[in-house]
C-alpha cells in the first residue's frame, strides 16, 4: 500500500514538473502578413506554424499591450488599429489611429498609442482606455519609424523625406527639438537606460547612435558586406537588449542582420537569414531573435548565445510586424 501511494506521489511530482518545465518555455510570436491580410501564429519553442487568423486589410504595424492581454495591429487599408484578444484571436475594439496607419508605438503604461500617419504628415495620439484621439502632431515629411522612451518623456517620430527626427515631448504633445540625420531614416530604437537613439538610414545604409541629451549624432555605422552590393544594404529595423550588451539590426535586401556590439558601437558580424529582412522581435526571455522576411514569406529564429539562425518558418505572405509574448 505504501509503495502504490509512493508510487502515485512520484507520478503526480513528475507531471508537475513537466507542466511546470512547459509553462516556463512556452511563447507565442505573432506575425502580420501584408499580403494575406491575416495574423500568423507561431510557436517558436516548437519551430512550427500554429494558425493563421483573418485580420484586416494590410496588417503591418503590431504591439502588444503590457499585460499581453491584447494585440493591437494597424490594418492599414481599413484606416484603423484593431484590438485582438491573444487567446481567442476575436477583436474587441478598434482605436481611431488616422488616414493609412503603418506603425506605431504604445507608451509604456500602455495608455496612449502614437500612429505614423505617412500621407499626411502627422502623428496620431490616442488615449487608448477611451478609444479617442487626443492630439495630432504636426510633423516632417512621410513620417514612419515611431518609438516611445523607457522613460515616457520623449516620443520620437522618423520623417523620411524631411531626413529628421522630430523629439515629442509626451506631456504636452509637441515637438521641441529636431535632428538633421541621413536620408531616409526608417527605424528608431532607445537604449535601457534612455541614453542613447539608434536610427537607421535606409539610403545611406547607416545606423546612427544619438545621444539623447544633447539630440545630435555622436556615431555613424556603416553597415557595408563584403560581397554585398551597396543598393542592397538598406537597413531597417533595429533593437538593442534590455542589458545594452548587443544591438541587431534588419538590412533589407541584403538579407542579414548586423550584429552590433552595443558597448564598443561596431559590427561584430553579419547573420544570413531570409529574403528582404524587414522587422525584428526578441523573444521574452531576450534568448531568441525573430525576423521578418518579407520576400521569402517566413521568418528566421536567432539563437543569441550563439549567434546563429537555427531555423526558418514559413509563415504566409509578406510577413511585416512581429511581436512575442510568454
Amino acid at each position: 500500500m505504501k509503495q502504490s501511494i509512493l508510487g502515485v506521489g512520484l507520478f503526480s511530482f513528475l507531471v508537475s514538473l513537466s507542466m511546470l518545465s512547459y509553462s516556463v518555455q512556452a511563447e507565442t510570436v505573432f506575425v502580420t502578413l501584408e499580403k494575406d491580410n491575416a495574423l500568423a501564429v507561431v510557436d517558436p519553442i516548437e519551430g512550427k506554424l500554429i494558425k493563421i487568423v483573418d485580420i484586416g486589410l494590410r496588417p503591418r504595424g503590431i504591439t502588444l499591450s503590457p499585460d499581453n492581454k491584447y494585440l493591437y495591429v494597424a490594418t492599414s487599408d481599413e484606416d484603423t488599429v484593431k484590438i485582438i484578444d491573444t487567446e481567442t484571436f476575436a477583436e474587441v475594439g478598434q482605436l481611431p489611429s488616422g488616414e493609412d496607419p503603418e506603425t506605431f508605438a504604445l507608451n509604456p503604461a500602455g495608455d496612449r498609442l502614437y500612429v505614423s500617419n505617412e500621407d499626411d504628415n502627422l502623428v496620431t495620439v490616442i488615449d487608448v482606455a477611451n478609444k479617442k484621439v487626443i492630439a495630432q502632431v504636426k510633423v516632417g515629411v512621410e513620417p514612419e519609424g515611431i518609438v516611445v522612451s523607457p522613460d515616457n518623456r520623449w516620443v520620437i517620430s522618423a520623417t523620411e523625406t524631411t531626413n529628421m527626427i522630430h523629439w515629442i515631448d509626451t506631456k504636452t504633445n509637441t515637438i521641441v527639438e529636431n535632428t538633421l540625420v541621413d536620408p531616409r531614416p526608417r527605424a528608431a530604437s532607445f537604449v535601457s537606460d534612455n541614453t542613447q537613439l539608434w536610427v537607421t538610414s535606409e539610403i545611406a545604409g547607416t545606423l546612427m547612435i544619438l545621444d539623447v541629451n544633447s539630440k545630435q549624432i555622436i556615431k555613424k555605422i556603416r553597415l557595408d558586406i563584403p560581397g554585398v552590393s551597396t543598393d542592397k544594404i538598406q537597413p531597417v529595423g533595429v533593437v538593442i537588449d534590455k542589458e545594452r550588451r548587443w544591438g541587431y539590426v534588419a538590412i533589407g535586401p541584403a538579407n542579414r542582420v548586423a550584429v552590433i556590439n552595443a558597448q564598443t558601437l561596431e559590427v561584430e558580424k553579419f547573420l544570413l537569414v531570409g529574403q528582404r529582412v524587414w522587422n525584428l522581435a526578441f523573444s521574452p526571455d531576450q534568448k531568441r531573435l525573430y525576423t521578418t522576411n518579407g520576400k521569402s514569406n517566413d521568418i528566421s529564429i536567432i539563437d543569441l548565445e550563439s549567434h546563429k539562425v537555427t531555423k526558418s518558418v514559413g509563415v504566409g505572405r509578406f510577413p511585416w510586424g512581429i511581436v512575442s509574448k510568454p
